[in-house]
């Protein structure tokens, strides 16, 4: 019932043997076209036949004529995607929500199975319902889930259809994605519209009870990790979902994140029981992480000043690491961990003034340490920028989401490609934007996540990064030329110049070893953000791209295109120029002949998007 008819062959097809005869230096065949004067008007509408479609119903064939399959001109028409055909039929009055069939469905349905996007554009413009339901039960968007048709999902919910309508068993669509889909989408899509995954169905089943009796372990994963989906609700059998999970423990399809959440959510009330209900309250797990690298900078330092033999030293460094090593596993989980560099970035500079007010400050002019400060007061503007402003992420209110859905429906179905939209954000995807996985938000111009700041790389803060990292290295220099001149002139050191360069080491480790962990930390930080540094400006002004674009322009068409140099690239002085001048960089690139030159590969309504 629902197989699509065979036509002749494609036009891209017939091309292909075209050239192999070309190549093969053999004549080429004319094209024969089809006689499709002995159809009649059901084959011809499966066909495509629109010439001797229009010819019958010219005759005076009525377009609401059903075959002996009980099905209209139309349904056929909508399940082989034959567009100018359904327009025609609908001029002639044919009824849009026409039930025929098996399954007593409409041609919107039957467009719906085979994932014909421009067939459902059209029959939604001219009124067709999706809500109606079929001899299953089924509406259309439950379908569109069932089958996995994610831009279909996406359009009906924009068109007004509720992202939990529920069909006659009360199952939703996100109930059928994690039923009978085992990809990401479209169940991340009806979550992202809105869709609530704690409902349940007439069997008082909900979106995680039926992912997990499907064994679907992304959709579990997506529903546990991702959205608020309850492990306690029970249905009409007293099954929740953690008691489903805990028997598939050993199993290898869920997830370890997933598993260690179930142990976690059965834990009784035993002898670990109240440190597991510490390390689940969230505040705790924020501080202990925030607090842990501040501690540990300090412990270690303490430890390799402590006035103990080089072994016990090496036992309690090694003690040190196995506690905050298991804390962490305890009282620590994903998010929190990601708090982890930057707050080892805060420790450490927090440390470095430390060590410098203390130590470093009474013993040189005090000029220099007035300098060391107001150089500060322009890394920690740079570095605030770097985190806590925008770096360009692209609006994605619910408003926008629906127009840019049905904007890019009524184009076509080629224009839901991942490089134009971004099926996470429901938005377009503009030239040199990427959605990053942590923030879940598309970055304008994004070059990289950084966990050091812990925000993205984008068009709005580039600038700022870039600024941190040169201020950052200027702190680390004065530091370092703090610390000699306090070797120097230190009473309590005796740091000679030798040429043995072990014993002028040992010299400055005997003289304090505080001073030596500090300047040991600075060196190191001092060589990594340099490098760091030399990379991003090299990218910046001498290649022209990103550092995802440099990671990932064989992926690119305008790159590849443009034999991997980049096609925004104006030389060095001008990249100079438009980096630190120019507010909105990213706009300026759209003007280059090599961009204009690719633009037929991107869609050019994607230069126009706002920011949040």
């Amino acid at each position: 019932m629902y197989q699509n008819a065979c036509g002749t062959a494609s036009e891209s097809a017939q091309t292909t043997e075209d050239l192999e005869g070309l190549i093969k230096n053999e004549p080429v065949l004319p094209v024969i076209e089809q006689d499709y004067s002995g159809f009649d008007i059901v084959k011809a509408t499966q066909y495509g036949a629109f010439s001797r479609v229009k010819q019958l119903v010219e005759g005076g064939h009525d377009v609401n004529k059903r075959d002996s399959e009980n099905v209209t001109l139309l349904h056929w028409a909508s399940i082989n995607n034959r567009k100018d055909i359904i327009n025609y039929l609908i001029d002639k009055g044919a009824e849009v929500d026409a039930v025929g069939g098996e399954l007593g469905a409409t041609p919107l349905h039957w467009a719906t199975r085979q994932g014909h996007l421009g067939s459902v554009v059209l029959l939604i413009h001219n009124g067709a319902d999706g809500a109606v339901w079929d001899a299953e039960g089924l509406s259309c968007v439950h379908l569109a889930a069932q089958f996995g048709h994610t831009a279909l999902v996406a359009y009906f919910v924009a068109k007004g259809l509720s992202p939990d309508l529920p069909d006659r068993s009360g199952m939703t669509p996100l109930m059928h994605a994690a039923w009978k889909i085992c990809t990401l989408d479209p169940a991340r899509l009806l979550l992202t519209l809105g869709a609530s995954p704690n409902l349940t169905d007439h069997q008082g089943n909900t979106a995680l009870h039926w992912a997990i009796m499907a064994r679907n372990a992304l959709a579990v994963s997506t529903l546990i990790l991702q959205s608020s989906a309850s492990l306690y609700v029970s249905n009409n059998r007293g099954e929740t979902p953690v008691k489903m999970l805990q028997t598939q423990l050993s199993n290898i399809w869920i997830a370890p994140k997933v598993a260690e959440i179930v142990k976690e959510s059965s834990t009784g009330s035993n002898s670990n029981g109240l440190i597991r209900r510490i390390a689940a309250d969230k505040k705790i797990r924020h501080w202990c992480m925030a607090g842990t690298p501040f501690m540990a900078f300090y412990l270690a330092g303490a430890i390799l000043s402590a006035n103990l033999i080089a072994i016990i030293k090496v036992f309690l460094l090694i003690c040190l690491y196995v506690v905050i090593h298991y804390s962490a596993q305890i009282f620590c989980d994903d998010k929190s961990m990601a708090l982890l560099p930057i707050t080892i970035y805060l420790s450490t500079k927090m440390w470095f003034y430390v060590t410098w007010l203390i130590y470093i400050a009474p013993l040189i002019d005090i000029l220099f340490t007035v300098m060391f400060l107001l150089s500060s007061c322009l890394l920690w503007y740079c570095f605030l920028k770097s985190w806590l402003g925008d770096a360009g992420a692209i609006e994605k209110s619910r408003l926008s989401q629906f127009r840019t859905i049905i904007e890019l429906a009524e184009k076509g179905p080629a224009s839901f490609d991942p490089s134009q939209f971004c099926s996470a954000c429901l938005t377009k995807r503009p030239l040199r934007s990427k959605h990053c996985s942590i923030c879940n938000r598309c970055i304008a111009k994004f070059d990289h996540h950084c966990p050091w700041v812990a925000n993205c790389i984008g068009a709005k803060n580039h600038r700022h990064f870039l600024g941190f990292l040169a201020s950052l290295i200027m702190m680390c220099l004065q530091l370092l030329y703090g610390i000699t001149e306090y070797w120097r002139k230190s009473p309590n050191c005796e740091v000679a110049p030798t040429e043995n360069a072990w014993k002028w080491a040992m010299s400055i480790g005997q003289c304090d070893i505080w001073i030596s962990w500090v300047a040991l930390n600075g060196f190191f930080h001092l060589i990594w953000v340099f490098l760091l540094f030399v990379c991003q400006f090299y990218q910046i002004i001498f290649l022209g791209m990103t550092t995802n674009e440099r990671i990932n322009k064989s992926r690119y068409p305008h790159f590849i295109r443009n034999k991997g140099k980049s096609p925004f690239s104006k030389g060095p002085f001008r990249n100079f120029l438009e980096f630190f001048t120019d507010r909105q960089t990213w706009l300026g690139d759209f003007q280059t002949d090599k961009v204009q030159e690719n633009r037929p590969l991107i869609d050019q309504q994607t230069d126009n998007f706002q920011y949040v």
